[in-house]
């Protein structure tokens, strides 16, 4: 590859204009890459721009947490923003800063162990659903039952009381297409707009009472102001909420389709998450913050599951100004690409990598928590406000469930991978429920 000038030490890499995209053909791109050419990529794409591939897990975080300044986001976020608006997954620079300063009350801990509650309530409709089906030798769709999950609890989390009283007042759950239909399209997108109404229909009717007693995300989100003292607009607040409810519940919903998965092929995992959660969760009304940080194994197997199925597979960014690392240059305008999917499957990091073992997550293992070759969530000042929420509901979920039932799967063929915006099975995960006794 000819060099940008002569000023700039570009990676080595392909001659050759590199089409990168989100689906499975820039996943074996990027593989290939990394195989023939190291951890750092240089190559240009075919509209001509130049693009760099980093799988160097020293460097990911030097992007992401102490150069994050240099850097917006990247190519495919257009699609986002369609779905999304401007809220803060998409949103840059000073918009992007002012509503993250807003909006982090509302996922500090003290709040979040206010809706475990919730967690549970949630996690205990999916016993009474599955005990039937269980009873009678059925099977179910996880990878469904984990999308209405996961949208019902984070619905509840957001309008609380609201939830029941006018997002269901007019019969079926109008947010349902999310889970229904994995696509996200332009017929989605339309979708998401035609709830708009709705939602500011219910921050209209909140706005006009007091909301000092509640706390969920709508009440905070309310409460949340920026330094002049300003609240967020209706359109502002439109765009977050909307932000909330489609990446707060794709995330859960995701990683515990993978979690059963990996729990249904591995009877020793499941017997050491049976063993903790029957231990420490004996009393669902009982189950407070201490308990969940007390889920020690589960903790690793959700991060172990994390390492293997990112949520979101594959980061992109687009450098505002001239940037360097040791052993290369990034040119301003240059798109970086970064595969959390990748770098957490790859040996030089991670011993046989492809393998599913939670106990890399032990305390006593190779990697200090803040130094691993792992970024599901992302890093630095970006990383995802949610991940802490996430974690309790995925606890709360698989600790109540794993002592009811015992999962089999009903193929032994491994899911293929949809790679989308987010990372999904191409096709629904079939396990047959077992009530223990």
């Amino acid at each position: 590859m000819n060099p940008i000038s002569e000023d700039y030490r570009f990676p080595p890499g392909p001659e050759d204009p590199q089409p990168v995209g989100v689906d499975s053909g820039t996943l074996d791109l990027l593989t290939r890459l990394r195989d023939e050419y190291g951890n750092v990529v240089g190559f240009r794409k075919p509209n001509g721009r130049p693009a760099c591939f980093i799988n160097d897990a020293d460097d990911v975080r030097s992007l992401l947490v102490r150069h994050h300044s240099k850097y917006e986001k990247g190519p495919g976020f257009e699609r986002v923003k369609m779905l999304l608006g401007n809220g803060l997954i998409v949103s840059d620079g000073e918009t992007w800063r002012r509503s993250r300063r807003m909006i982090q009350p509302a996922f500090t801990r003290q709040n979040i162990h206010r809706l475990i509650q919730v967690m549970v309530e949630c996690a205990e409709e999916r016993v009474r659903r599955w005990t039937p089906v269980a009873e009678s030798g059925g099977t179910l769709d996880i990878t469904q039952e984990m999308s209405d999950f996961a949208l019902e609890l984070i619905l509840r989390c957001i309008f609380g009381t609201d939830y029941e009283r006018s997002i269901l007042s007019r019969g079926e759950n109008p947010f349902a297409f999310l889970s229904r239909d994995s696509e996200r399209n332009l017929r989605i997108v339309m979708q998401v707009r035609e709830t708009h109404e709705l939602i500011l229909e219910v921050v209209k009717q909140r706005r006009a009472r007091s909301t000092d007693g509640d706390f969920d995300f709508l009440s905070m989100y309310l409460k949340a102001t920026d330094r002049d003292g300003w609240g967020f607009s209706d359109s502002e607040l439109l765009d977050e909420l909307v932000t909330l409810i489609v990446a707060g519940y794709e995330t859960s919903a995701g990683t515990l389709n993978w979690a059963w998965f990996l729990l249904a092929g591995h009877a020793e995992a499941e017997s050491a998450l049976l063993a903790e959660a029957g231990t420490l969760m004996t009393e669902p009304a009982s189950i407070d913050q201490e308990v969940l940080t007390s889920m020690v194994y589960t903790q690793q197997l959700l991060e172990e599951t994390l390492r293997l199925y990112p949520p979101v597979w594959l980061f992109s960014r687009r450098a505002l100004e001239d940037d360097c690392f040791p052993e290369y240059d990034v040119p301003a305008g240059t798109d970086i690409y970064l595969s959390p999917y990748i770098l957490q499957r790859t040996s030089g990091y991670w011993a046989d990598p492809d393998r599913f073992d939670p106990e890399r997550f032990s305390p006593d293992k190779t990697y200090p928590k803040g130094d691993r070759p792992y970024f599901p969530f992302s890093l630095g000042p970006r990383r995802c406000l949610g991940e802490y929420f996430s974690f309790l509901e995925m606890k709360v979920h698989l600790g109540l469930l794993i002592q009811k039932f015992h999962m089999t799967l009903v193929s032994d063929e491994t899911p293929k991978l949809d790679l989308g915006i987010n990372l999904r099975t191409r096709d629904s995960i079939i396990l047959r429920p077992a009530i223990r006794k």
